[in-house]
């Protein structure tokens, strides 16, 4: 099965280059739409060589085996990606106005009042129905969105960049955003409440809960509507929740290709996209993982300056010290 692939502009350069995105689009049968993206921080590189061994991976298919949509963009981002240092990237933060790329995009958000008024339309209607229409309201409000910006002198970059991606991500039922640490890191994944027995379809050892959340984030913006709705419908006595994902995969070292992080992450989405039916082989029940809060994870710093030492202090059996759950976070 071959992909389609598109190229949508982004940027043009003073110097005359111009930047796009580049969309493989693997489609097969009638169901679901799953988006996967890397790179949305310039120098993270390990989604890189997962999306592209997945994309092997789901070319070897016939299209009877794909139930639904895999849209993947290997490089989210090429201003972070073009942005280097020497030998390293600091494609974190946009040059322009430093704000972090991964905290600038648009979410959804009704009042409360807004929101009671639309579940109470919808008390009798089934799930799916549910679902459909709320897809739809987003959908209306985003559009506007996108009005404003077409009408507007002078909007900034950022705001056209992040419509342009988010606009290919808005009516997917699962998201898959790769991350790296910045520095050095494990492997580890980012969920939201409720999700715990898919988030163990990824293989990886811990997951960590979003319940302290930044602001802006992409999985964040695409998900927050969702969990806002169920919290309303949950209030007014009717539990429900949807089948829409969002996740963040961290995957070791920013720089590197570490291959380990790498095959983590491969094993990790082709066994999610089985598991939920997107692809029909058979995959690997739920690995046995560590569930976390973000508000239990805690922050060290260094009282001076110095260099560090790779030992930690519990590997060396020193008296007095506590492991932590999981050293690798």
């Amino acid at each position: 099965m071959l992909p389609t692939i598109t190229t949508i502009p982004l940027q043009h350069l003073a110097s005359g280059d111009r930047l796009f995105l580049q969309l493989y689009q693997f489609t097969g049968q009638l169901g679901k739409k799953v988006y996967i993206q890397s790179n949305l921080h310039g120098g993270e590189l390990a989604g890189n060589a997962v999306i592209h061994q997945v994309m092997e991976w789901l070319g070897k298919l016939e299209p009877e085996q794909l139930f639904g949509e895999v849209w993947l963009v290997p490089v989210c981002n090429p201003v972070g990606v073009n942005q280097r240092s020497h030998h390293y990237s600091p494609g974190r933060f946009n040059p322009y106005d430093g704000e972090n790329w991964n905290r600038i995009f648009w979410t959804y958000e009704p009042s409360p009042e807004e929101l009671v008024e639309f579940a109470k339309s919808c008390e009798s209607y089934s799930l799916a129905d549910i679902q459909q229409r709320y897809r739809q309201q987003i959908r209306e409000a985003f559009e506007q969105l996108g009005e404003e910006l077409h009408t507007q002198a002078g909007v900034p970059y950022t705001e056209r960049y992040r419509y342009q991606l988010q606009s290919l991500c808005l009516d997917a039922d699962y998201v898959i955003d790769l991350h790296t640490s910045s520095d050095q890191g494990g492997d580890f994944l980012f969920y939201f409440q409720g999700r715990e027995s898919s988030a163990a379809m990824f293989l990886l050892e811990t997951a960590v809960l979003l319940d302290d959340q930044d602001g802006g984030a992409f999985d964040e913006a695409f998900i927050k509507p969702w969990l806002a709705l169920e919290e309303c419908f949950g209030e007014m006595g009717r539990s429900l929740q949807f089948d829409i994902e969002a996740w963040t995969l961290e995957l070791g070292t920013g720089m590197q290709l570490q291959p380990n992080s790498v095959q983590n992450g491969v094993r990790g989405i082709k066994n999610y996209l089985m598991q939920q039916g997107i692809v029909a082989e058979a995959g690997m029940s739920g690995a046995t993982t560590q569930f976390a809060s973000r508000k239990q994870l805690k922050r060290y710093y260094a009282p001076m300056g110095g260099m560090i030492q790779r030992q930690l202090p519990w590997q060396s059996g020193a008296i007095g010290t506590t492991p932590l759950p999981n050293p690798q976070l």
